[in-house]
């Protein structure tokens, strides 16, 4: 099964430009950014069955990816 594993920059295209100021200048944002990043390349190999792992392991990685998302939306989007 295929399925599309979109980065900040895809998920948020409007927020583009305040994705990359807040990279270059925010170090919190940096990293939860990069932590995003990573879990979206491991959580697409598990998926792809190249690194297999427990079910309850690929969810538990996917629900962090979700709370990273909204940290990071909430983060741009603050004011």
């Amino acid at each position: 099964m295929s399925v599309e594993h979109r980065d900040l920059h895809h998920e948020f295209p409007e927020l583009h430009d305040r994705i990359h100021e807040l990279k270059m200048n925010d170090a919190h944002f940096r990293r939860l950014f990069d932590e995003c990043h990573e879990l979206i390349t491991s959580i697409k190999k598990m998926e792809d069955e190249v690194t297999p792992v427990a079910t309850r392991t690929e969810e538990e990685a996917k629900i962090r990816r979700l709370h990273l998302k909204d940290e990071l939306y909430r983060m741009l989007t603050a004011a």
